[in-house]
């Protein structure tokens, strides 16, 4: 346990070294690529309940799916954080994206004292758009090590009764041939990255 600790620590500060050296022109690039893949997706247009992360500058950005999610009409789910909790709720529209707060992460959050549908009481979630530190092509990822999503997921899937499609979104220096892994991780449908 302690060897599979150090080397995801280690291996969170390799590829921050390596996003560190992209300049802003080359994530927007990477994140449109990434972007347009996901919403050729039939998993994508045929899901009706989306959680998407709201991005940070070194992620990609995640603001035009939030739209594209708008625009089809479709309901947006996005994550709010609470110590150790992580639940998904609501987001109404672009107004509301907007007008988000930022946490001291400078992740736009909602409000903890906000009421809003949370979707795992509200019919569950078809499609959940993750985040990571890296990824593998073939669906492990590496988180900030908390295990959020991971206890999401398993959350999730005690309350619906069935598996939403799980796609994680990464730019091309997030990719690693492989990711020291427990029984707590879980492995997603599918990773996007530009080729």
């Amino acid at each position: 346990m302690a060897s599979t600790k150090a080397s995801k620590d280690a291996l969170r500060k390799e590829i921050a070294k390596r996003i560190e050296l992209l300049t802003d022109e080359e994530k927007r690039k990477q994140s449109d690529k990434v972007i347009q893949k996901l919403f050729g997706l039939q998993a994508f247009l045929n899901s009706d309940r989306i959680s998407v992360y709201l991005s940070t500058e070194n992620e990609i950005n995640t603001e035009n799916i939030v739209r594209r999610i708008f625009e089809l009409n479709k309901k947006c789910y996005v994550p709010r954080y609470d110590r150790q909790i992580m639940e998904m709720v609501k987001l109404n529209d672009m107004k509301d994206w907007e007008t988000l707060p930022l946490t001291k992460w400078k992740i736009k959050q909602p409000l903890l004292s906000e009421v809003r549908e949370n979707a795992l009481d509200a019919g569950g979630l078809d499609l959940i758009i993750l985040p990571g530190v890296a990824f593998t092509a073939d669906g492990k990822r590496l988180g900030h090590g908390k295990g959020y999503y991971d206890k999401f997921q398993s959350n999730l899937l005690k309350k619906q009764k069935f598996h939403p499609t799980t796609i994680g979104i990464a730019l091309k220096e997030q990719i690693v041939d492989d990711i020291p892994t427990n029984e707590y991780d879980v492995k997603l449908d599918m990773v996007l990255y530009p080729d």
